[in-house]
């Protein structure tokens, strides 16, 4: 390809396709992409996003995916209208999610899943809600290959650790704490600011109590 008809090429940020096809599935996709944002926020070094269209190989813009949430590891974080693998010292994204909707196929879902394994994700994970079923796949010998007991499963990559409960999957993070929806994660605050409120007023009539008595409390 001479050089001129390289820079002719166009990657497109958009592949035409909707970010979800539920509700539920939006939420899922959400949940994960900013509970693991979360995570990383101190590492500069994580870069993790959320239906980014990934092109793999320089002058093959038909060669392209979109994971649900994808991360990386070894890129700095920062917008970007599509993940040129090439433009980011050839790292490939290493942990990739995709959630299941009604509208997802299994000739798609194999599609994806080997184009993944072609091109070098390490760890893979397809979880259903509906069906609250998780599958997940790690490279293994230069194949992904399937996680027996993905039940109580911990990801080499990520440190997050996967709770399959009877109605649904819960995550923790390697420092214990549970991710969190929007909702969870501010009503988690609000009774936090309510304890050190609490605390502050509990003091302040501890130093007036003092203070009567002619003691000066101590700061």
């Amino acid at each position: 390809m001479t050089l001129s008809a390289e820079r002719s090429l166009i990657y497109p940020d958009c592949d035409g396709q909707p970010m979800a096809d539920n509700t539920r599935q939006f939420q899922w996709i959400v949940f994960l992409k900013e509970n693991l944002e979360r995570w990383f926020a101190p590492n500069a070094q994580v870069f993790v996003a959320g239906d980014l269209l990934w092109y793999p190989v320089e002058g093959r813009p038909d060669l392209r995916v979109a994971p649900d949430v994808l991360v990386v590891f070894g890129r700095p974080k920062g917008h970007r209208g599509s993940y040129q693998q090439w433009r980011e010292g050839n790292i490939a994204p290493q942990v990739v999610f995709e959630i299941l909707s009604p509208g997802n196929r299994l000739q798609e879902m194999a599609k994806k899943q080997e184009f993944y394994n072609t091109y070098g994700v390490e760890e893979y994970y397809l979880y259903d809600p509906d069906e609250n079923d998780l599958c997940g796949f790690i490279r293994v010998n230069g194949r992904l290959t399937a996680v027996d007991q993905i039940a109580d499963w911990t990801s080499p990559c990520l440190g997050i650790r996967f709770e399959l409960g009877e109605d649904t999957l819960t995550l923790y993070r390697p420092d214990g704490e549970k991710f969190l929806t929007t909702l969870e994660l501010e009503a988690a605050m609000e009774a936090q600011r309510q304890r050190a409120e609490t605390e502050y007023q509990r003091a302040e009539r501890l130093a007036a109590q003092l203070r009567a008595l002619g003691i000066e409390p101590k700061e």
